[in-house]
């Protein structure tokens, strides 16, 4: 007996076949497409990986533009603070004794990176470390302090950008003296801790005397030191006053400005900041740059370069910024050439 043709079994066609296909691609894509969407989200919201640097200083945060300038570097270059960028700073508030142990408090953090400001600094991240990569900034004859064996190959853990201030404080006599004409006898204030004051010293007194202008060093030496200087400055009554490059000075300021101008005498330094306190005239590295530089060196270390292998920098930005309301108050009129070349003018 025939079957009923019903119930006959009935061949696929091919375009079936090909609907039957689609159909399971279709549920097991419906099925697997939630599952990895969840996983891209989740992965894309996983953090980038974050990265740690230690600051150290010698000055108070508060006292220097200078961590503004680093992280605005950073940011340049894809690090933001709380997103992939964590920064422990660490200030010396001007007491340089604190610096070796601050600088053992950033070691035991495992920073990927020390930036250091200056020569006291890195001095302290050196002896606490050998290891850490340390990126330098603004620090005098880094190869004759002994943080690198050259500018060219620094090996170690220490490189950055460095300080050339030997050319700046030579040209210091010369610009007081372009505004002060009377000015022939010029106080110098000297770090006796510097390692490179006495040689800066021997170096200015030979540009001093072919203008010819005699200059009358005055260390400042311990917590005590300005006091002393002072009052053996006033006892010289020098005409005009020369201040070093200097970490300690830096804090000072304030302290020295108010003496300068106490004694109606203008005076000439390589930072900004002593200019915008008070001071008459300052000739000296940008420092806004240099920090923004560092942040370089960081982002290279960061995707793997050694210290060692990066050239040292030296600075190319000099900065002039005169101070005009304190050259009236001591009734000193400034050429017209210095105003066009400074950068900037305190009015």
């Amino acid at each position: 007996m025939n079957p009923d043709p019903a119930l006959r079994p009935r061949s696929i066609t091919s375009e079936e076949s090909d609907r039957m296909k689609n159909r399971r691609v279709t549920l097991f894509l419906a099925a697997f497409i939630p599952m990895f969407g969840a996983a891209m989200i989740a992965l894309a919201e996983r953090p980038a990986k974050v990265v740690r640097v230690g600051f150290l200083s010698h000055i108070a945060a508060k006292d220097s533009s200078s961590i503004a300038d680093f992280l605005h570097g950073m940011r340049e270059r894809g690090y933001v603070e709380s997103k992939n960028l964590i920064v422990d700073y660490r200030s010396a508030e001007g007491q340089y004794e604190r610096l070796p142990a601050l600088a053992a408090e950033l070691v035991k953090l495992k920073p990927d990176v020390i930036v250091a400001s200056t020569s006291v600094s890195t001095r302290a991240a050196q002896q606490a470390t050998a290891t850490i990569p340390i990126v330098m900034v603004a620090v005098a004859d880094p190869v004759e302090q002994g943080f690198v064996k050259s500018f060219a190959t620094p090996g170690g853990n220490i490189t950055g950008v460095s300080g050339q201030y030997e050319d700046l404080v030579k040209k210091m006599p010369e610009l007081l003296k372009a505004i002060a004409r009377n000015a022939w006898r010029m106080a110098v204030l000297v770090d006796a801790s510097h390692a490179s004051h006495a040689d800066w010293l021997r170096q200015t007194r030979a540009a001093a005397e072919i203008l010819p202008i005699k200059l009358l060093p005055f260390e400042v030496n311990g917590p005590e030191g300005f006091d002393s200087a002072f009052s053996a400055m006033r006892k010289e009554h020098p005409d005009a006053l020369l201040v070093f490059p200097s970490p300690k000075f830096f804090v000072a300021r304030k302290q020295i400005v108010d003496f300068a101008q106490a004694h109606h005498m203008p005076a000439v330094a390589a930072c900004a900041e002593f200019t915008e306190a008070g001071g008459l005239i300052s000739y000296g590295l940008h420092l806004p740059e240099s920090f923004r530089r560092a942040a370089t060196y960081v982002d290279k270390i960061l995707k793997g370069a050694k210290p060692g292998d990066l050239p040292v920098e030296q600075p190319t930005q000099v900065e002039m910024v005169i101070n005009l309301r304190t050259a009236k108050a001591l009734e000193l009129q400034i050429p017209q050439s210095l105003l066009l070349r400074a950068d900037k003018v305190i009015e």
